[in-house]
């Protein structure tokens, strides 16, 4: 002490976490700290100091419980056949992937050792050693090589065997070395193998209703369309994880799950509607988790038939979307407004540089007058299905109106949506999910051949483009050629992307360690193994 002032210190600092540790109320604490000769508002300061480095401190033990919002009697842990959240929840928790993308959307490695490449074309595949499944057994190139191949069985209906079906050649090297050959270059290779089926499993498996992997949770109990339960895996070959079990369930309706996470039934209650956080904002003990993964609703605009073969219509409905607003009011503030191509800035190949289109409803008129379809009625197909499509559509409508354009919204039922209407409709809303690669996003959406154009996109040099990036291991290059490529996007076209939606965890202020990551909401669906709960 100096003068009656304590110099605070580090030491004191642990001092303090110590005593928080052994159960120390906060009125002893500022008892001890005012002994000791500090001041009330230092030891306030400490006391918060202390309290937040303890919140940043995994704590081992305790039961998680979480709720999702989709579930099937179809429920797999099969991770080739898996397609709702509930099944990517649980392959995360039961199996390891070769790699997984960090915050930034970059892959890093986890049951791969090393992926390297001179050609990009043909990768060396070195695995982690001393890796078992929950059974026991090693894990081994073998293993590896079985569960690459088999997204290449028609019989085993993967969800990304299209994805798969680039990879033309596997070779066990040696038990911890494999080779995969690809029908042509592919940069993206380590990012593929990120995704939620490519988890690995062990050679031979034909009965995946044990979910034996190598992950942090060995597989208790599963019943498809009701629960799962894992508990800690003893030999995992991570740190992780923090809790003793984790019980996974799912309730379709939001505000049920809200409820069921306000009465303390669960610690997470899964992408919460907008209308439903009213339910939580404001709660003492509760806070929302927030995740901008690249999941948007389009408006698209056929420009194979009228009047989206006029590209001043297209430009002017362009100029006509209040994207600002569609965030504020369609998306309640859930959402980053969006510039018109379908790399999120999650993604590290997103075009910062490319600013949306301005809301500007006069230039919209002239254009609309250019096309001469300003007084006409054009319909706008829209519904249920695509998330908030209803509420935007209404709001570019309203917009029209005002400056004399007649948008006819036509609301059609959500059941059969995706196979009567998108695609299909000159004028429609869509929706799509993130994807981990611009080059996965421009193969399905905008390359000439891709089977989801929804705007009839055709372009030789784009196509040219997509196959240069593919091939080079050049991320500079890489980098340059995807933001040429998403200016293309914008500003040629049918597709308005007016914002990227935001996923919305609501947790306790119990469960600590929850990030947002580019793969979705639940850290990417994987957030079990990495959080933990305080008392």
């Amino acid at each position: 002490m100096n003068n009656g002032i304590h110099n605070w210190s580090k030491r004191d600092d642990l001092m303090v976490e110590t005593a928080i540790r052994r159960g120390a109320t906060r009125r002893e604490l500022l008892t001890m700290l005012l002994a000791g000769g500090a001041s009330l508002a230092a030891a306030n300061v400490a006391f918060g100091r202390a309290s937040s480095a303890l919140a940043a401190t995994p704590v081992k033990g305790g039961a998680l419980k979480a709720s999702g919002w989709s579930s099937s009697t179809a429920d797999t842990l099969d991770p080739a056949k898996a397609s709702l959240s509930t099944d990517y929840v649980r392959c995360c928790s039961f199996y390891n992937r070769l790699t997984f993308l960090d915050q930034k959307g970059l892959p890093q490695m986890e049951l791969a050792e090393s992926i390297e490449t001179k050609d990009a074309k043909t990768w060396t595949i070195k695995l982690r050693k001393g890796v078992t499944f929950h059974d026991g057994k090693t894990l081994t190139a073998d293993d590896v090589v079985f569960s690459l191949k088999r997204h290449l069985d028609p019989a085993v209906g993967s969800k990304v065997a299209k994805i798969a079906a680039q990879m033309t050649g596997f070779k066990a090297v040696d038990p911890t070395t494999v080779e995969v050959t690809l029908m042509g270059p592919n940069a993206d290779l380590p990012t593929i193998l990120s995704m939620h089926h490519f988890m690995i499993v062990a050679a031979g498996t034909t009965d995946f209703s044990k979910g034996n992997g190598t992950g942090a949770f060995a597989c208790k109990t599963f019943e498809p369309g009701v629960r799962s339960i894992g508990v800690r895996n003893g030999n995992y070959w991570k740190s992780g994880p923090n809790v003793d079990s984790f019980e996974f369930i799912a309730i379709s309706d939001d505000n049920a799950r809200v409820n069921a996470l306000l009465s303390g039934d669960i610690h997470l209650a899964a992408a919460i509607n907008p209308r439903s956080l009213r339910l939580v904002e404001g709660k003492d003990g509760f806070t929302l988790s927030k995740t901008t993964a690249g999941n948007y609703t389009n408006l698209n605009i056929r420009m194979d038939m009228a009047p989206g073969h006029q590209k001043d219509f297209v430009d002017g409905m362009k100029y006509l979307v209040n994207r600002e607003q569609i965030v504020k009011s369609a998306l309640r503030g859930l959402g980053e407004v969006g510039n018109d191509q379908p790399v999120s800035p999650a993604n590290f190949f997103h075009n910062a540089a490319l600013k949306p289109k301005p809301f500007d409803p006069d230039k919209a008129k002239f254009l609309f007058n250019k096309a001469g379809v300003l007084g006409q009625s054009i319909p706008v197909v829209t519904s249920e299905a695509p998330a908030s499509g209803i509420d935007m559509a209404m709001i570019i409508q309203a917009t029209g109106a005002s400056i004399g354009m007649k948008l006819d919204v036509q609301r059609v039922p959500s059941d059969g949506y995706w196979s009567n209407y998108w695609l299909k409709a000159p004028i429609h809303f869509g929706n799509i999910n993130p994807r981990p690669t611009p080059d996965i996003l421009f193969s399905l959406l905008y390359a000439s051949d891709a089977p989801w154009n929804e705007s009839r996109f055709k372009s030789d040099a784009f196509d040219r483009m997509m196959l240069e990036a593919r091939a080079s291991l050049d991320q500079t290059k890489r980098k340059e050629i995807y933001d040429a490529m998403q200016v293309m996007i914008a500003e040629e076209a049918g597709t308005i992307i007016p914002a990227y939606i935001s996923n919305v965890d609501a947790i306790t202020n119990k469960l600590k360690g929850l990030e947002p990551n580019p793969l979705g909401g639940m850290m990417g669906y994987a957030f079990a193994e990495y959080v933990w709960l305080t008392a």
